[in-house]
């Protein structure tokens, strides 16, 4: 007998709601094959059967929120690997049933979706370097994965022939989801590709009709859409067969959608804006369409203030052109500005915790160590890479940490576990010539500084008129939970450290 248990669900997700079980009691199943979807706040999980057997028992039933580890049903064993006849379940449950049939008659190899990290639960396909037909070697990448941070490579499991691919373009994947097959001999491949395709095809029929047969709506999105006056029927489906997920209604619902839909039925189909000779419609990528919810809930959720302050970087650029070389020579790495701006604001946060905290409902979280994300522009869009324990980096440490990251941000090898789990972040418009500018928070981050251009300007000093390359530094903070005080004083820490750069050294 074996459990199938809650899987981890992501850093920041506790608990979920089961969907809809796509199995009985006594049905037979195959290693792999879905056989419940758990939905969450942000995405809808699927949990497979970890190998072939009978579904014995259903612990945890529709509707039920359950924790992470969390018994949901049992499994025992005997049952065929093939069950193609369970009606109970719609379309879907034999387009699935047929994938592994198909593939062990064509003596094919499966190519499935790996694990994109423990917080992101799907992608998007991004584009095929392979086409179906083609030759390919084992470890050669055939097609890559968006995901909401970083674009994933997905190399062939086997040797051989691409016989088929089960996704196109935009398609949106899940961890071990089956995208293509590839087979060892050109009959193989052939066979494949023509028994395959009809039930993958027939799936979706129930939703795109829609005269015949209805969707299954799971007990929480029917909770939800019921709550909102909301006709699921209404809602695109993302999930198998287009079946509507807790996450769909939500969107729908926070969309406004419902709200803007009048009592006549044509204004739900309301089609996109007409382009005009000069326009261009493009889909927007994966990475895009976080960036843009992320800031948009920043703005949403935090109370957000920004206070400015100038630096004098004379000392600073003094001690780079006299050591610049021989920096170089000894540490590989080439010496630049952030090195002195990490070091001069974990000094600063230090003495003001606050700007490295988080809420977290009703309480505060205070880090007592320093992960420093680095702002980083890259042809698909801002990515923020995270330099770990930079208060036990030296300044040549942490150069080398950020010259790193830049370099895999520009070749798109960054991962997941570059770019999660920073306190405080560093933006440097400075690069693109800004002068001025008001950074956005990172969350659950509670501050980010922005660095601008340095410009030559006359100052005061000590009585007299001097030319002088300035800076303006703006730091963006939550007002609440860094006071106006904390969040000025921080920025005067940080132009202090930099003025007199030896106070770096001795930590004071």
């Amino acid at each position: 007998m074996t459990d199938i248990m809650v899987p981890t669900l992501g850093e920041s997700v506790t608990e979920a709601t089961v969907g809809q079980w796509l199995k009985s009691p006594g049905d037979a199943v195959a290693k792999d094959e879905v056989l419940v979807e758990l939905e969450t706040d942000k995405v809808s999980v699927e949990v497979p059967a970890p190998e072939d057997g009978t579904l014995s028992e259903i612990v945890a039933k529709e509707g039920e929120t359950v924790e992470i580890g969390a018994l949901l049903a049992k499994l025992g064993e005997g049952g065929a690997a093939a069950p193609s006849t369970n009606g109970s379940n719609g379309a879907a449950a034999p387009a699935k049933a047929a994938a592994p049939a198909a593939s062990a008659s064509a003596g094919s190899v499966d190519v499935i979706v790996p694990d994109m990290g423990e917080s992101v639960a799907e992608g998007s396909i991004g584009s095929f370097l392979k086409k179906a037909g083609d030759a390919v070697e084992k470890d050669e990448i055939i097609v890559e994965i968006e995901t909401d941070k970083v674009a994933l490579e997905v190399a062939a499991s086997a040797s051989g022939t691409i016989a088929e691919y089960l996704v196109a373009e935009g398609d949106s994947v899940q961890p071990g989801q089956v995208i293509a097959r590839i087979s060892a001999s050109g009959g193989a491949a052939t066979a494949a590709a023509s028994a395959a395709p009809a039930p993958t095809a027939s799936a979706p029929a129930p939703s795109a009709s829609g005269a015949g047969t209805e969707r299954p709506v799971s007990p929480a999105v029917r909770r939800v859409t019921t709550e909102a006056g909301v006709n699921p029927a209404d809602i695109a489906g993302s999930g198998k067969g287009g079946r509507v997920t807790k996450g769909d209604a939500l969107s729908y619902i926070q969309s406004g959608a419902s709200a803007a839909k009048p009592a006549s039925a044509p204004a739900a189909a309301r089609p996109p804006r007409d382009l005009g000779p000069r326009e261009e419609r493009v889909k927007m990528t994966r990475l895009r369409q976080t960036i843009a919810r992320r800031l948009k809930e920043a703005q949403d959720t935090a109370a957000m203030l920004t206070t400015f302050n100038d630096v004098d970087m004379t000392a600073v650029m003094d001690l780079r052109k006299r050591y610049k070389e021989d920096f170089e020579k000894r540490h590989g790495v080439r010496l630049g500005f952030m090195g002195f701006f990490v070091k001069a604001c974990v000094n600063a946060l230090k003495e003001i915790p606050a700007v490295n905290a988080e809420i977290d409902g009703t309480d505060i979280i205070y880090k007592n160590f320093y992960d420093i994300g680095v702002a980083v522009g890259t042809p698909k869009g801002l990515v923020v890479p995270v330099v770990r324990d930079c208060d036990e980096l030296s300044i040549a440490g942490i150069e080398g940490g950020i010259a790193e990251l830049g370099r895999k941000a520009r070749d798109g090898e960054l991962t997941i576990e570059d770019m999660q789990g920073g306190t405080f972040t560093i933006s440097n418009g400075g690069v693109y010539g800004s002068l001025m500018s008001t950074p956005i928070l990172n969350p659950p981050q509670s501050g980010v500084l922005g660095m601008h251009r340095i410009e030559q300007r006359p100052v005061a000093v000590n009585g007299e008129v001097k030319i002088r390359p300035m800076m303006y530094l703006a730091l963006s903070y939550d007002h609440r939970i860094v006071d106006g005080k904390e969040a000025v004083t921080f920025l005067v820490r940080v132009k202090e450290n930099l003025e007199d750069p030896e106070r770096l050294l001795l930590d004071v």
